[in-house]
């Protein structure tokens, strides 16, 4: 007989222990046979149905029983061992029992399960060896998604006067990174920020993007004058880069006086776009070397002066975006982009020139693609520092 209880007011009735025991059972015999529904290869069960209505159906003996042994096999490339070990089974009792109906001879009865169940096992094993290398490249990406953070550390949204927006995309997808770099400062002069594109790839161009953001971002910090920012930079690549080995970067800073500096090294010139909407690529004059070929050229960088008004904006890039072809080998036409995409809020601009981008190359990119959008958004004030 059910009992009332009084808990907090209210009333709860208490079920009869023989219901919650069957409750119980119910809930265990959902669970199982959900699990069993998850676990169960669906394309393989259907392969055997396909197998036993056409063997109905046409009578022609024991000459489509082989046909069972695609289900395991197409088991192993979506199933863990445990859904190949359920289809081969279901296999060979399948194949098993058409035989006796067929009334095979007692070897040819014998045969076909044996060999659906040799292809059970390798099936298993290559469902076992398709885990551990899926498990091997899930920890390689969590590794990937960490250093990218720990090198390509988010930008803000807003630094004092200025709203930020990054959108980068590696070419190697599986690997989440690549050797495109930058990075956004608020530093006691201003806000300080690069863009660069190592030389090569793989773990290398790797290595060198994040020994420039590690120098840039202590040089940032303790440099007056962008130029020495540079210096720094490049007597660091001097020192542990190749002969043949280099960066070409932008540099830019906006300094309180609500100027724009900007340091060309060798790099694809930015777009400066006014509040009105029109784009102009800031072309470096004289043109330097890339960073870490100095020394051989003999020609250092210039520090170029422009005016930043509320309202215009700067986007940096690197040439995975102005290099990417469609499939009449056409490249993107980035300034158009920026004209028809270009808003109030970098963010969404950026949105739209990705996904026009994809578009363009056709969904993927061969090149590491990086780009950064900075708008003035009011007049200068104090750096303040919203995460992105």
């Amino acid at each position: 007989m059910s009992q009332a209880r009084h808990h907090g007011g209210g009333h709860a009735l208490t079920r009869p222990s023989g219901d919650r025991t069957t409750d119980a059972r119910r809930q265990v015999r959902r669970r199982a046979a959900g699990q069993l529904a998850a676990g169960a290869p669906a394309l393989p069960v259907l392969v055997v149905a396909v197998v036993v209505l056409v063997d109905l159906a046409g009578g022609a003996g024991m000459i489509w029983l082989p046909l069972l042994a695609a289900g395991p096999a197409l088991a192993a490339t979506t199933n863990g061992p445990r859904g190949v070990l359920c289809a081969g089974l279901l296999a060979a009792a399948t194949g098993a029992a058409l035989g006796v109906g067929h009334g095979a001879p007692a070897r040819e009865l014998a045969a076909v399960p044996c060999a659906l169940l040799a292809v059970t096992a390798a099936s298993v094993l290559a469902s076992a060896s398709r885990g551990r290398r899926e498990r091997v490249l899930a920890a390689v990406r969590s590794v990937a998604e960490a250093a990218q953070q720990a090198l390509l550390q988010p930008v803000p949204e807003t630094v004092g006067p200025f709203q930020v927006a990054v959108r980068y995309s590696a070419a190697a997808a599986e690997a989440r990174i690549g050797g495109d770099l930058y990075a956004l400062l608020p530093t006691p002069y201003g806000i300080r920020l690069i863009v660069g594109d190592v030389r090569g790839k793989g773990l290398p161009a790797v290595g060198t993007a994040a020994l420039v953001l590690g120098v840039f971002r202590e040089a940032a910090q303790d440099e007056p004058d962008l130029l020495a920012v540079v210096g720094r930079i490049e007597r660091s690549l001097a020192r542990n880069l190749g002969p043949d080995d280099f960066v070409t970067a932008v540099v830019a800073g906006c300094p309180r006086s609500g100027h724009l500096e900007v340091v060309n090294c060798g790099h694809a010139p930015p777009l400066l776009i006014s509040a009105s909407g029109e784009v102009r690529a800031v072309e470096s004059a004289p043109p330097a070397p890339p960073l870490g070929l100095r020394a051989l050229s003999g020609q250092a960088p210039g520090l170029q002066r422009l005016p930043l008004a509320v309202g215009d904006q700067l986007l940096l890039y690197t040439d995975g975006v102005t290099e990417a072809r469609d499939h009449t080998r056409a490249f993107y036409p980035l300034a158009e982009g920026v004209t028809r995409h270009v808003s109030e809020e970098p963010a969404r601009t950026l949105t739209a020139l990705h996904d026009e981008l994809l578009a363009h190359v056709g969904g993927r990119l061969h090149d590491d693609a990086a780009l950064l959008l900075l708008r003035k958004r009011t007049a200068d004030e104090p750096l303040s520092v919203r995460p992105g």
